[in-house]
């Protein structure tokens, strides 16, 4: 490739690999907006140093993963991902019964501070960085559920306020994405046993010491880029987690 680029990727890997990496390395500084044509396939080979056939298959790797798409005879654009398709792919908190519903969101507070020693290794941030902390607690079929603990680097979500989050018209990650160009596309979620603490078991209605499923996510933008820290506490009585299922992600 005579492309010369501080992308990772691990020794050996296929060309195409490599191409695919330095792709996602272009989307997260921003060369291309969501809903945006990328260049032509000959444009990028030339770009990347590589055949047609390595650019392609690069892509259609990106294009299977829903960051990108190809509308017919129109070109490649950068994928904008819709209520439906992003909500169900990362919420998976359904009713014992298999119902799957959105919920209804109350902002509970929101703040801007210094991110903690923890935060910061979460979102790979400096010492000293600020990050704009706010909880959610969240509804499903009238009944109080979850409530979301969520921290966000300023750094790239300069000029957050309270507003954004009460007059939002859609979810999260629509706001995210429409306000604040910063398009989730992949999390990693670690899943423990908590107990409810004085203020949270307030907020979900339960007795203090409730065991509570703890669901602790890192959402990323592109080339793994750590853009949300969310730790979400879940009353499970008559609900559940669902992962998975078979044959692909839930909800796409």
């Amino acid at each position: 490739m005579r492309n010369t680029s501080t992308t990772t990727v691990p020794l050996g890997s296929p060309l195409y690999t490599q191409v695919k990496q330095e792709v996602l390395a272009a989307l997260a500084r921003g060369e291309w907006k969501q809903g945006e044509a990328v260049p032509p396939e000959k444009t990028l080979a030339e770009r990347f140093g590589v055949s047609i056939g390595t650019l392609r298959k690069a892509i259609d790797e990106l294009a299977a993963e829903n960051i990108l798409v190809r509308h017919q005879g129109r070109g490649t654009y950068v994928a904008v991902h819709t209520r439906n398709h992003h909500f169900f792919k990362f919420f998976r908190i359904v009713r014992q019964d298999g119902h799957k519903s959105y919920p209804a969101t109350q902002l509970l507070r929101f703040r801007r501070v210094r991110a903690t020693a923890a935060v910061r290794e979460r979102l790979a941030l400096p010492a000293g960085a600020y990050v704009f902390e706010f909880s959610n607690v969240l509804s499903l079929n009238g009944d109080v559920v979850m409530v979301d603990d969520i921290s966000l680097p300023e750094s790239r979500f300069p000029g957050m306020a309270e507003y954004h989050l009460r007059e939002r018209p859609s979810t999260l990650y629509a706001l995210y994405q429409d306000v604040f160009g910063v398009n989730v596309i992949a999390t990693d979620e670690w899943l423990r046993v908590g107990l409810a603490d004085a203020t949270h078991a307030q907020w979900l209605g339960v007795t203090q010491g409730t065991a509570l499923l703890e669901i602790r996510r890192v959402a990323y933008s592109y080339n793994k880029q750590p853009v949300e820290w969310r730790v979400s506490r879940v009353n499970t009585a008559a609900y559940e987690y669902l992962g998975q299922e078979a044959g692909g992600v839930l909800g796409a």
